[in-house]
């Protein structure tokens, strides 16, 4: 593993893994399009794509037990690497009960081309699905998708419905940019299929 490659980084009180910088979406506000670093972090963009044990390498050299979560969580998608967050999941649970949050633009279904819910069971204790806006045109709008010929908008609803079943923790997120009217929209649209919302700040830089 080069050194130059940022595989972990701390915020606040929490570790979050940088896995791949892979990603079907290009969001309007996503960090990726101000820069390479994120919360004070080194240069997120990786050198090449890490294995499962690159990963976990990083990872035995930090106390795991010493954060309030982990949170997969980097410049890319990280359920686009599903069998190597699966891994390095089960390398943390091995070694620590601290939670692990997955945050994911809930596309997984979309991304392998199958029902995935089921592959989070014990994975993790929550997902954190980004939402961005309460209906399907706003969200394409904002979240440029790039399959073609679908709803993503309605896959990422399908995905949150059912991983609700295999983890114990799922939430809808929004950018309080989007403004109260539409961060109302999404809370209803949340508690309709029986999750809760969240609302990101949003951080420029």
């Amino acid at each position: 593993m080069r050194k130059s490659m940022t595989l972990s980084y701390e915020v606040g009180k929490g570790l979050y893994l940088n896995i791949t910088n892979k990603c079907p979406c290009s969001c309007t506000f996503c960090l990726r399009q101000n820069g390479d670093t994120a919360y004070g972090s080194d240069p997120l963009w990786l050198e090449h794509q890490p294995t499962a044990r690159e990963v976990i390498e990083n990872l035995s050299h930090r106390d795991l037990d010493s954060y309030e979560e982990i949170v997969f969580c980097g410049y890319g998608e990280p359920t686009t690497e599903l069998e190597i967050l699966k891994e390095v999941s089960a390398y943390i649970r091995s070694v620590t009960k601290t939670p692990i949050r997955i945050n994911t633009n809930g596309l997984s279904d979309l991304i392998h081309g199958r029902d995935t819910a089921a592959e989070f069971k014990g994975v993790c204790d929550v997902i954190s699905i980004s939402l961005n806006a309460p209906t399907s045109a706003e969200y394409h709008a904002v979240t440029r998708p790039s399959f073609k010929g679908v709803d993503s908008f309605e896959a990422l609803l399908t995905f949150a419905k059912n991983v609700k079943q295999y983890v114990p923790d799922v939430v809808l997120t929004v950018v309080d940019i989007i403004g109260e009217e539409k961060v109302e929209r999404s809370r209803r649209l949340a508690e309709s299929i029986g999750v809760r919302l969240r609302v990101r700040e949003y951080i420029p830089d």
